[in-house]
């Protein structure tokens, strides 16, 4: 990183605004490719258009990921069994000289009866897969689901297959020096924190590197395999520490702390490359602002020096690291700012330049990043997600660009929805960011809400499959971020729980008024709104069906928690600091659906999954109990053998939900239905 740029980012953090700047040339002579291929735009298959694409459509999965070997020898490809209905399989291709007709299949992995969750090369001839196997019909409680977890090590050549019974057993580090070593980490069933092991790839033995504990729980490791950072807790004054040991030194340093109470971020993002400044790390914290940015942190003093990159509008999300990990290992070359598209500062001019090539070359280029790169730097796979794109995979290699394939490739982008990022005043007069999924049509529109889950978590702008779903059946749909969203400063999140709890509240308020904010311009059509949302999205659809004055034709509660006292009950115990504050605050003070069930003033579907570990079944059950003894008019669904989240819901269950959801708009949401 030069002095000019570093200059750059910090004008960047004084005005709080992305600038773009000149263009390096790329050296040809670096393994870094021009990317200005001809015909590029040929090779993308067009899929004519369709109207109101079909739920069994937009239910279907193909390309899940694409992945290179360390020298590109091998391709491999991650895809979707039988459409998304049973995990993935793996296909890894010989790439011989390089062009599609050398390509040769070498192995084909399904771990049948477990289902393969992802993939990644961690050497030209070694992979590690995610594994999981549904072992029980119905959840053990809260947090304890039907499924267990594996991590396996396979050798393309051989066929071998090396597993890990571990729990959260995941890659620590690819040691880029050594090819035939990676470290793995995994938590022992009988120990506080992650023990770390060197895995000897060729030999199959594994050496403990470090072990951890409740003081030092994880690690973070250089290129050579040496571990530099850690963090754990100190239970006798209750605060989360951060250690860093430096180059030649046994000991560890303590750099950080925070009390356990404390909202304030302290994140190592990784070590400054420049060096006139060595011993600095970038550190993405608050240091006493609302919104967290990225500071210079002398390792040494413990000080912050000064902000790199910060705004004022938002947090900044992290970093971008070099595209090449093999020969760049964890190299920070920008910052990234997110909402609706992503915002990146670079701190490496060739970075920025194969970006920005990428950027004009990709169609409906979004959030895209390069997910892997050969060691000599000339193959590369890149990945696209946006708006109108469910995410496509492109390969380059010896000077041609390719497409590997789509997640959805039946869901053309013209058929596809813009989003547009806006802003409202609450009834309070807060600001609400929100994104707004535009339907072709004329407006006004019928408008659905969409809240976020959590609800203490962020949102930004990608490819939303139930958004889209909504506006490709005519619906606009608005997703807003209502106090209490994470990465909009502290004030904002701090707002949905500091002085009592705003859950059915305050932060429904935002939700609605979100919906008036769109009837005002002339947007949505005011005797056509609904809401639908999934988890806390769930429990607010559940209070906006019992609100007055009522604005809503009717709701669609996914997941969702209708009594909040059992819901604190199953976290009480497991929560502590900022977090317990956070979480046992909202319930505990929550509007509460269940014992307000007289209150219903409009049509209801509620769908649940039978096996949902984090808001159990239970809340769907004992709330629709109540409603039909209060006959209540309502439509109750339970999805068999699924889970809370996304990654859980099969083919089946995603055509389920999507049927029914668009029939109950259209059939029986209020008068004629919406």
């Amino acid at each position: 990183m030069n002095q000019t740029a570093r200059t750059q980012v910090r004008a960047v953090a004084f005005l709080h605004q992305c600038v773009l700047w000149s263009i390096a040339v790329i050296d040809m002579n670096k393994p870094i490719p021009v990317l200005l291929v001809a015909g590029f735009l040929a090779a993308v298959a067009h899929i004519p258009a369709q109207a109101a694409i079909s739920p069994e459509i937009w239910a279907k999965e193909d390309v899940l990921n694409v992945g290179l070997s360390r020298n590109a020898s091998y391709i491999s490809i991650m895809r979707a069994i039988d459409a998304g209905e049973k995990g993935g399989m793996i296909e890894v291709y010989s790439v011989g000289d390089g062009s599609t007709d050398s390509l040769e299949i070498v192995r084909r992995v399904d771990a049948d009866p477990m289902e393969i969750t992802g993939m990644g090369w961690i050497s030209d001839k070694h992979f590690i897969m995610n594994l999981r196997q549904q072992v029980r019909h119905k959840i053990d409680g809260f947090n304890q689901g039907v499924y267990e977890f594996k991590y396996a090590i396979v050798n393309v050549e051989t066929g071998d297959i090396s597993s890990f019974e571990a729990r959260n057993a995941a890659l620590a580090h690819v040691l880029p020096k050594d090819p035939n070593k990676v470290i793995i980490s995994y938590a022992e069933r009988d120990r506080f924190g992650l023990q770390y092991y060197e895995i000897d790839l060729e030999k199959g033995g594994k050496r403990l590197v470090i072990r951890g504990s409740i003081a030092k729980r994880t690690f973070a490791f250089d290129a050579d395999g040496n571990p530099r950072f850690s963090s754990g807790f100190d239970s006798n004054s209750r605060e989360f520490v951060s250690y860093y040991r430096a180059p030649g030194k046994s000991g560890w340093a303590e750099i950080n702390r925070s009390h356990i109470d404390d909202f304030d971020t302290f994140s190592v993002l990784g070590m400054d490359p420049d060096p006139q400044y060595a011993g600095h790390a970038f550190v993405l914290a608050h240091n006493g602002q609302d919104t967290a940015g990225v500071w210079s942190f002398n390792l040494e003093t413990r000080k912050f020096v000064e902000p790199l990159y910060a705004r004022k509008d938002r947090d900044v999300a992290g970093v971008r690291y070099h595209s090449n990990n093999w020969s760049n290992p964890d190299l920070v070359v920008g910052f990234v700012a997110l909402l609706d598209k992503p915002e990146y500062v670079y701190l490496d001019a060739e970075e920025e330049a194969l970006y920005k090539q990428l950027e004009e070359l990709i169609p409906n280029a979004f959030s895209f990043t390069i997910t892997s790169r050969s060691a000599q730097g000339d193959s590369l796979i890149i990945r696209n997600t946006g708006p109108k794109d469910p995410t496509t995979f492109y390969w380059y290699h010896k000077g041609k660009f390719s497409v590997v394939g789509s997640r959805q490739p039946e869901l053309p982008s013209d058929e596809l929805a813009d989003v547009e990022l806006i802003s409202y005043a609450a009834r309070d007069g807060m600001k609400i960011p929100a994104f707004v999924t535009i339907p072709n049509g004329e407006k006004p529109f019928p408008l659905v809400v969409l809240p976020h889950g959590g609800p203490y978590v962020s949102e930004f702008v990608t490819f939303d499959p139930w958004a889209q779903l909504l506006a490709n059946h005519g619906y606009m749909v608005i997703q807003p971020s209502y106090r209490g969203t994470q990465r909009l400063g502290l004030k904002h999140y701090k707002a949905a729980f500091e002085e009592k709890s705003e859950a059915g509240y305050a932060m429904q308020d935002d939700l609605d008024d979100g919906a008036l904010a769109l009837v005002e311009r002339g947007l949505a059509d005011k005797d056509r709104l609904a809401m639908f949302g999934w988890s806390y999205g769930g429990y607010t659809s559940l209070v906006a069906a019992m609100r007055t004055p009522q604005i809503y034709q009717c709701t669609i509660a996914g997941a969702a928690v209708s009594d909040p006292i059992m819901q604190v009950n199953y976290y009480r115990d497991f929560l502590r600091g900022s977090q317990r504050a956070e979480q046992l605050t909202t319930w505990a003070g929550a509007f509460s659906p269940v014992d307000e069930i007289d209150k219903i003033n409009v049509p209801m579907l509620v769908i649940h999954g039978d096996n949902d570990q984090r808001v159990p079944v239970d809340h769907s059950r004992k709330l629709a109990k109540k409603i039909r003894e209060n006959d209540n008019f309502f439509k109750y669904v339970e999805l068999e053998e699924t889970d809370h989240f996304y990654s859980t819901l099969m083919r089946r269950h995603r055509q389920q939900l999507y049927t029914e959801m668009l029939a109950f708009l259209e059939n029986d949401c209020g008068p004629g239905g919406l």
